[in-house]
C-alpha cells in the first residue's frame, strides 16, 4: 500500500468539513478554502474531496437532489434531506443494522451495507409551510365573507 503524500490543502479541507454540520457542496468548500489558499482551484478541491471520500476520511452524500454533499463524519449514520430547501442534516438515531439481514433474506447475493436517506421538510420549511397555509386559509375566509 502506498502512503499518501501530505497536503496542507487536503488537511484544511478535511478540517473544514469536520467542523461543519451542514454537509456542504464542493462549491461551498472551494469558496471557504479560497480565504486560506487564494490560489486553490476548484479542480483541486474536487480531487481532494474525491480522494478523502475514497480513503474513508470523509463521506460523500449523493441524494439525487442537486450537487453532492460532503460529511466530515465518515462513521455510518443517517441523513435527512429537506425537500423544501434541499439542506442535508444528520439524524440522531441508532443504526438499523438488522436491515441488512432483512434485505438479504430473499436475495441471492451478499448484502454488505446500506445507505438510507430520510426525506421531508426541515423544521424551518415546515414552519414556513404551516404559516403560508394559515395565511392562505385566513385570506380565503375573508374573501368568502366579502362575497
Amino acid at each position: 500500500m502506498t502512503t499518501l503524500k501530505y497536503s496542507r490543502q487536503r488537511e484544511a479541507i478535511k478540517d473544514f468539513l469536520a467542523g461543519r454540520k451542514d454537509h456542504p457542496t464542493a462549491d461551498t468548500v472551494y469558496t471557504n478554502m479560497r480565504g486560506q489558499f487564494p490560489n486553490i482551484s476548484l479542480g483541486t478541491v474536487y480531487r481532494n474531496l474525491a480522494l478523502l471520500s475514497e480513503i474513508g476520511e470523509i463521506a460523500k452524500i449523493s441524494t439525487g437532489e442537486g450537487a453532492e454533499r460532503f460529511d466530515g463524519n465518515p462513521v455510518d449514520h443517517y441523513h435527512f434531506v429537506c425537500t423544501g430547501c434541499h439542506s442535508v442534516s444528520d439524524l440522531e438515531m441508532p443504526e438499523i443494522a438488522h436491515i441488512n439481514i432483512l434485505a438479504g433474506q430473499n436475495f441471492d447475493g451478499e448484502i454488505k451495507g446500506h445507505v438510507a436517506y430520510f426525506y421531508g421538510l426541515c423544521g424551518d420549511c415546515a414552519r414556513k409551510q404551516k404559516a403560508s397555509h394559515a395565511k392562505k386559509s385566513k385570506q380565503d375566509t375573508i374573501f368568502q365573507k366579502i362575497r
